[in-house]
C-alpha cells in the first residue's frame, strides 16, 4: 500500500479574503486582504486602542474596564468579517493574555465575541511573524542581515532575519505600558528614575546583546506604533526625516523629562492617544540604542498582522513552516524517522476512515501526522515515562510556525500515546478543541500500538469504523495470531482508550 500523506487545504482562489487579527497589549490591529494574481492586497485595516496591559495585576488578572474594551473591539471586529471563512482568518493574542493566570476566562468570552478561534503565541513566535511581515512589506537586499525591534505594550521584539527567515529571535518583558507602569508610578518622571531605570532594562538586554552584535546586520529597522511615534516626533522635532538616530534620541528624550509629570509630556508630533505611554517606550528603545550600539532605526509600517497574514499562505501548503520545525525537531533529538514515518501512515490510514464520521478535517490530520513523527521524541532523555518526557518538551520549547495552543495538543497527543490517560492530560485545551483532540489521540494510540515490533512488513487489513464514541477496529486472524504481544495489548486497549471517553472493540476476521 503507497504512503498516506496528510492532506493539504486547497490553494486560495481569486477573489478569497483573508484576515489578520493582532490582539496587542496596547492596541487590537485588523488587516483584511483579498486574494488575487498570487498576491495579498489589503482592502481594509482597524485599528483600536484597547491599553489591556493597563488592565493587568500583580496575580495575572485582569480588569473588568479593560476585559470589556477588549470584548468590545472584538465584536466589532468580527462583525466586519462575519462572512470569511475561519479557514481564512487567524486571530493571536500576545504578551498580556500570555501573562493571564486564567487565559481561558479571557478567551472563551473572546472568541464568542470575534465569532473565531484565537490563539496564543509565544514572544519568539511572535517575534517570528513581526519579521516576517517586515520582510514582505520592505524586500531585504539578497544576502542582508536585519535586525528588527518591535517596542509592543507588554514586550520587546528583537529579529536578526535574512531574507525571509529569522536567525535570532528574543523576546522581553519591556513594553511600552508595561514599562510606563514599572519604572514611573504615579505618573511621575525625572533624570533620576530615568537613569535607574535605563541601567535596569539595559542589564536585562544584556543577555542576548554580545550574541546579537558578534552576527551583526546592515540595516536597524522598527516596527509597530510606538517606534513609529518616536520616528514622527523626531521629525516634527528637525531632528531626522523619520528615522531615529542616536544623536536625536536623546534630545527626545530631554525634551520627554521637562515635563515631570506623564499626562504633561509635550513632544510634537505626539498624539494624545500616544502621550499615556511614550515615556515607557522612549525608555526601552533608548536602552536598545546602547545595549545594541545603535547608530540609526529606520521605521517600518508593518508588523505582526502582515506577518500573520503571510503565514497563512504557506500554513497547510508545501511551504508550511511547521513542517520545518517538526523536521528540526526530528533531527535534534535523533528520532528514529523510519518508525516515525511507519506510525504516521497508519494514523493516517486510521483517520482517512472515520475523519467524515469524527467530524475531522485536514488541519485534525496534520497535527495527527506531526505528534506521530514525534511521538518518540522523549526517548532522547530516558525510556522510562518518555511518553511524559515528550509532551513536557513539546508544549513548554519554542517551536517556530505553532501557537500555544497547538504545541498543548501535540504534547496531549505525545502523553497520551501510550499507557494510561491521565485525567489532567487535556486540561490545557480550550473545549473547542478536546473532543478532536482525544478522537486524534486514539488514532495514535492504535498507529503506535500496531507498530509497537518496529516491523517492516505492511499491515495487511486495518479496517476502522466509528459510531459517535464507539470505535471499531477489524484486523486479519492469521496476522494478529502470528503477533501475541500485539494481541495481547488490543486486548487491554479497550480499558486504556476509556479514559479518553472512546469505548473501543478491536475484532479479527
Amino acid at each position: 500500500m503507497p504512503p498516506v500523506s496528510a492532506p493539504v487545504s486547497p490553494p486560495p482562489r481569486d477573489g478569497e479574503q483573508f484576515a489578520a487579527i493582532d490582539l496587542g497589549s496596547n492596541s487590537f490591529h485588523m488587516i483584511v486582504a483579498r486574494y488575487t494574481l498570487g498576491q495579498l492586497r489589503v482592502v481594509d485595516r482597524l485599528r483600536e486602542t484597547v491599553r489591556m496591559a493597563d488592565g493587568l495585576d500583580g496575580k495575572g488578572g485582569l480588569s473588568q474596564s479593560a476585559r470589556e474594551r477588549a470584548l468590545d473591539c472584538l465584536s466589532r471586529f468580527g462583525q466586519r468579517i462575519r462572512d470569511v471563512p475561519s479557514t481564512r482568518v487567524r486571530a493571536l493574542a500576545t504578551n498580556t493574555v500570555r501573562q493571564l493566570a486564567d487565559p481561558q476566562g479571557f478567551l472563551v468570552p473572546a472568541e464568542a465575541a470575534l465569532g473565531k478561534p484565537i490563539e496564543v503565541v509565544s514572544g519568539r513566535e511572535e517575534a517570528r511573524l513581526i519579521y516576517l511581515g517586515v520582510a514582505h512589506a520592505q524586500p531585504p537586499k539578497p544576502g542582508q542581515l536585519r535586525l528588527v525591534i518591535d517596542i509592543g505594550g507588554g514586550s520587546t521584539e528583537f529579529i536578526i532575519g535574512r531574507g525571509m527567515d529569522t536567525l535570532e529571535r528574543e523576546s522581553l518583558q519591556a513594553g511600552c505600558i508595561a514599562s510606563t507602569r514599572r519604572f514611573f508610578p504615579g505618573g511621575k518622571i525625572s533624570k533620576k528614575r530615568w537613569k535607574e531605570a535605563l541601567t535596569e532594562i539595559a542589564a536585562e538586554f544584556q543577555q542576548f546583546a554580545g550574541q546579537y552584535r558578534a552576527l551583526g546586520w546592515q540595516e536597524a529597522i522598527g516596527s509597530s506604533g510606538t517606534n513609529k511615534a518616536i520616528g514622527e516626533i523626531c521629525a516634527a522635532m528637525k531632528l531626522t526625516k523619520g528615522a531615529v538616530t542616536a544623536e536625536a534620541l536623546p534630545q527626545v528624550r530631554d525634551r520627554l523629562l521637562q515635563a515631570e509629570r506623564i499626562d504633561a509630556i509635550d513632544l510634537p508630533g505626539l498624539s494624545s492617544d500616544r502621550r499615556p505611554i511614550i515615556a515607557g517606550g522612549v525608555l526601552v528603545l533608548e536602552a536598545a540604542f546602547e545595549a545594541l550600539g545603535l547608530q540609526r532605526l529606520i521605521v517600518s509600517k508593518a508588523a505582526m498582522r502582515e506577518g500573520i497574514l503571510y503565514d497563512m499562505l504557506g500554513r497547510g501548503s508545501d511551504n508550511d513552516p511547521r513542517d520545518l520545525s517538526v523536521a528540526a525537531l526530528t533531527q535534534r533529538y535523533g528520532i528514529d524517522e523510519i518508525q516515525a514515518a511507519r506510525v504516521e501512515a497508519t494514523a493516517l490510514r486510521l483517520y482517512q476512515q472515520v475523519a467524515q464520521a469524527w467530524k475531522l478535517d485536514d488541519d485534525d490530520a496534520r497535527m495527527l501526522g506531526w505528534a506521530a513523527r514525534l511521538h518518540e521524541i522523549g526517548l532522547a532523555i530516558a525510556h522510562s515515562q518518555y511518553h511524559a518526557h515528550g509532551a513536557y518538551v513539546l508544549e513548554n520549547s519554542d517551536i517556530a510556525g505553532f501557537s500555544r495552543q497547538e504545541q498543548q495538543v501535540l504534547a496531549a497527543l505525545v502523553r497520551t500515546h501510550r499507557r494510561n490517560i491521565p485525567k489532567t492530560a487535556f486540561d490545557a485545551l480550550p473545549d473547542r478543541l478536546l473532543l478532536s483532540a482525544k478522537r486524534k489521540a486514539a488514532l495514535l494510540r492504535l498507529a503506535v500500538l500496531l507498530h509497537r515490533a518496529h516491523e517492516t512488513a505492511p499491515i495487511p487489513r486495518l479496517e476502522l469504523s466509528a459510531d459517535g464514541d464507539d470505535l471499531r477496529l477489524v484486523v486479519d486472524r492469521r496476522w494478529i495470531e502470528a503477533r501475541p504481544l500485539l494481541k495481547s495489548d488490543l486486548v487491554g486497549e479497550p480499558d486504556d482508550m476509556q479514559g479518553l471517553g472512546i469505548t473501543f472493540k478491536p475484532f479479527v476476521a
